[in-house]
C-alpha cells in the first residue's frame, strides 16, 4: 500500500486526505494539535515547525508522497517562516519523503496589468509574506518536488467574497477591473491528488517536479463577479470604495492577473467547477453556508 502523508490537514487537505484513502492509499492528515475523527483515513497532531516532532514522529517517515499543505492562520512573517519554510525544510530533512509536493499560493504574481501568466511568466512578489513563499517553493524545487500554487480557496466554510458581498461589507475598487482568481476547495484537493497520483503509466507519473497553477477556468474581474452575484440573488450591488481606493483590510498585496491553469489541465485534471458562477449555481452549501456567515482568507 503507498503512503501519503499531508502535513496540514485542514480545509483542502482532508479533503485530499480523502481522496487518497478512497483511492487505496495509506493516507495519514497531520494537524497542529489535535486528531481528526470520524474520517477514513490516520491522523496526528504534530507542529511541523518543530523538526524534534516530524523525527520522533516515525509513522510518517519514508512516505511515497509528502504534501506539504499547512496554513499560517492568518499570521505575518514569523508565522510565513516557520510554517511555510522551515516547515518544507523540516519535512525534507526529517521526513525524506519518495516524492514532495508544497502548497503555494498565486499571490507570489505580482503582475497588475490583468494578463494572463503561466508558470513561466515571472513571480516576483511585493509583499513579506509572499516572498517567504517562495523561498520555499525554491527549497522543494531543489530537492525535486513539485510546487502547486493555489488560487483562492473556497467552498462550504469558506467564501470571504461571498461573505461579504450577503453580510453588505463589500466594496468596489476602483472601476472593478480588477481580475478575481479563484478554486473551489474540491477542486484543489483534486489537483493535489492528480499530481502525485495519476499514473500515465503503471509506475511512471505524469506530474513531473516543477510549477503548476491550480486554478478554475474563468477569473472574473470584481465587477462583473458582483453583477452576477447581484443579478442572481436580487440584491443591490456594493457601494464604490472612496476615492477608488482598495480594501485596506486586504491580507494580500493588490494584483491583477489572470492565472492560466492550462499546464495542470494538459495531465488531463479539470476542474467539477469551472467557474465561481457554477460553483453558486450547482453547490447549495456553499450559499447556505455563507448565509450562516462563514469566515475565510481573500484570494489573491
Amino acid at each position: 500500500m503507498k503512503k501519503v502523508v499531508i502535513l496540514g490537514c485542514g480545509f483542502v487537505g482532508v479533503r485530499a486526505a480523502r481522496l487518497f484513502a478512497a483511492a487505496g492509499w495509506e493516507s495519514i492528515g497531520v494537524t497542529r494539535s489535535s486528531t481528526l475523527r470520524r474520517e477514513a483515513f490516520r491522523s496526528l497532531a504534530c507542529d511541523i515547525s518543530d523538526p524534534a516532532q516530524l523525527t520522533a514522529a516515525k509513522e510518517l517517515h519514508h512516505a511515497d508522497a509528502v504534501i506539504c499543505a499547512a496554513s499560517s492562520g492568518r499570521g505575518g512573517e514569523e508565522a510565513y517562516r516557520a510554517v511555510y519554510l522551515q516547515g518544507v525544510q523540516n519535512a525534507l530533512a526529517s521526513l525524506h519523503p519518495a516524492r514532495l509536493l508544497f502548497v503555494s499560493s498565486t499571490s507570489v504574481y505580482a503582475q497588475n496589468d490583468g494578463s494572463w501568466v503561466t508558470e513561466a511568466s515571472p513571480a516576483e512578489p511585493q509583499s513579506a509574506t509572499s516572498r517567504i513563499l517562495r523561498e520555499a517553493e525554491e527549497v522543494a524545487l531543489a530537492a525535486g518536488g513539485i510546487v502547486a500554487r493555489l488560487a483562492g480557496i473556497y467552498g462550504p466554510g469558506r467564501s470571504v467574497l461571498l461573505r461579504k458581498f450577503l453580510d453588505g461589507s463589500a466594496i468596489i475598487e476602483g472601476g472593478g477591473t480588477r481580475h478575481i482568481n479563484q478554486i473551489h476547495a474540491d477542486d484543489a484537493a483534486s489537483a493535489l491528488f492528480h499530481l502525485i497520483a495519476h499514473e500515465a503509466q503503471p509506475g511512471i507519473y505524469e506530474a513531473s517536479p516543477g510549477i503548476y497553477n491550480v486554478a478554475d477556468d474563468a477569473p472574473l474581474t470584481q465587477l462583473a463577479f458582483y453583477q452576477w452575484l447581484a443579478a442572481h440573488l436580487g440584491m443591490p450591488l456594493p457601494p464604490r470604495a472612496v476615492h477608488g481606493e482598495a480594501d485596506p483590510n486586504r491580507k494580500r498585496g493588490v494584483t491583477d492577473k489572470r492565472v492560466s491553469n492550462a499546464k495542470l489541465r494538459s495531465l488531463g485534471w479539470a476542474p467539477a467547477y469551472p467557474s465561481f458562477v457554477e460553483a453558486v449555481v450547482r453547490d447549495a452549501a456553499l450559499l447556505a453556508a455563507a448565509r450562516a456567515g462563514e469566515s475565510g482568507d481573500a484570494p489573491p
